[in-house]
């Protein structure tokens, strides 16, 4: 095995495989109703990872999405996936009335919550702490970079330490944290991405997410791609970035994510990134050809 893989990790820890069923709470982003911004980060579309919002309160969005994959998830279990927005940025109350349901939900095993650090209060700590005795829980930080001067260009609206107290505190009430890293931001040299990759190895984060940088309509992203001042990674380089990231990272941290494929009526570059079938069969031909082994390049 090249990596520590979800799947792999998934079957072992709960006997069967997992499949993740997208939930919307109805949440904003502070960098986007006013208190940081309004624009939201310059790749953000104003949809997490390009999901559409699903319609119906939680019962029915679960119940819709169990109905999606019923016919190749026999004898699956199901993650509870609340992806878009900052899935913590509301009232204590708020929270725990939305999220008990859920993880009480007898068809959930695990809660998986994206969120940001800078929206982890004391009290919103007390409700994940909750809900974390109860099942599971899965806490997913944004980071994207370690360095200031592209977290100010992407507009990232939070410093490094402000990730690093989050993730204390997230183990402090036993929640399991996954961070996000964009591989192909403006102006990241090959050495600032793995600096990236190292630093989440070693912040206590226990998965990884790995994206490559889309560009999207709507977005200010497009604007700058649209004006020459922004070029996006080939499908080999993206392999090779990829590929020194997972070296840099312990050999036990979870690989959630090896890309992020963009919805295809929106996506303006790369194009490539849109045949998701063609780039994973490409990405285990180049595993095998190096021999990728996570963690082999760790100081």
């Amino acid at each position: 095995m090249h990596y520590n893989s979800f799947n792999h990790v998934m079957r072992t820890r709960f006997g069967r495989k997992m499949y993740k069923l997208a939930l919307d709470g109805g949440f904003t982003c502070p960098n986007r109703d006013g208190a940081l911004g309004t624009r939201g980060c310059i790749f953000c579309s104003g949809s997490a990872e390009f999901a559409a919002r699903p319609a119906g309160n939680i019962t029915t969005q679960l119940n819709n999405a169990k109905a999606l994959v019923a016919d190749k998830a026999k004898d699956a279990g199901y993650i509870a996936y609340f992806q878009s927005f900052t899935n913590t940025y509301a009232s204590p109350e708020r929270l725990r009335e939305l999220y008990l349901p859920v993880v009480q939900h007898p068809d959930v095993a695990v809660l998986d919550i994206a969120t940001r650090p800078d929206c982890l209060s004391d009290e919103v700590l007390a409700v994940l702490r909750e809900l974390a005795e109860i099942k599971p829980l899965w806490v997913e930080l944004g980071l994207q970079t370690i360095h200031p001067k592209t977290a100010a260009f992407i507009r990232r609206g939070y410093d490094l330490p402000v990730y690093d107290e989050a993730v204390k505190s997230l183990h402090n009430i036993g929640a399991e944290v996954i961070t996000h890293q964009i591989i192909g931001l403006p102006g990241e040299t090959e050495q600032d991405i793995y600096a990236t990759a190292e630093y989440i190895g070693r912040s206590g984060a226990a998965g990884v997410k790995f994206h490559l940088l889309h560009v999207i309509e709507g977005t200010d992203l497009a604007k700058l791609y649209g004006e020459g001042k922004l070029e996006t990674l080939t499908m080999e380089r993206y392999f090779e970035l990829l590929a020194g990231c997972i070296r840099r990272i312990p050999p036990e941290m979870v690989v959630h994510r090896l890309t992020g494929d963009g919805d295809k009526r929106t996506l303006i570059a790369p194009l490539w990134s849109g045949n998701k079938k063609h780039v994973l069969n490409s990405m285990n031909r180049y595993f095998d050809e190096i021999n990728l082994q996570q963690g082999s390049l760790l100081i």
